[in-house]
């Protein structure tokens, strides 16, 4: 069992930056693939980034590559997700997430533990 609870969301002008946080609880976390994902007002949720267990391995969204960065920090249980040069299309419900499985997955099906989700808004 993984339980997860983000934090870092908040309100920024475009071009700024935020970091989000993911701390996980649980033995195994060491061994998850976590994901994040953001779902904006009427749209449906959608894959921004995922990093493997050992961080030996990334994916990102087209839209959010060079811009964010996906990391974390296994002694600590937690995942961040670096946002730089935001823009107000990025304003969405950040959610992070993990999956029982060494490498990443874009899918949202195939994350078995989500958090609660934490705001982001981008100001133009």
């Amino acid at each position: 069992q993984v339980q997860l609870v983000e934090s870092g969301g908040g309100l920024v002008q475009a071009g700024g930056s935020l970091r989000l946080s993911c701390a996980a609880s649980g033995r195994t976390f060491t061994t998850y693939t976590m994901g994040w994902f953001r779902q904006a007002p009427g749209k449906e949720r959608g894959f921004v980034a995922a990093i493997s267990w050992n961080a030996g391995s990334t994916e990102y969204a087209d839209s959010v590559k060079g811009r964010f960065t996906a990391s974390r920090d296994n002694a600590k249980n937690t995942v961040y997700l670096q946002m730089n040069t935001l823009k107000p299309e990025d304003t969405a419900v950040y959610y992070c997430a993990a999956l029982d499985r060494p490498w990443p997955s874009i899918y949202a099906h195939d994350y078995g533990y989500w958090g609660q989700g934490t705001q982001v808004t981008v100001s133009s």
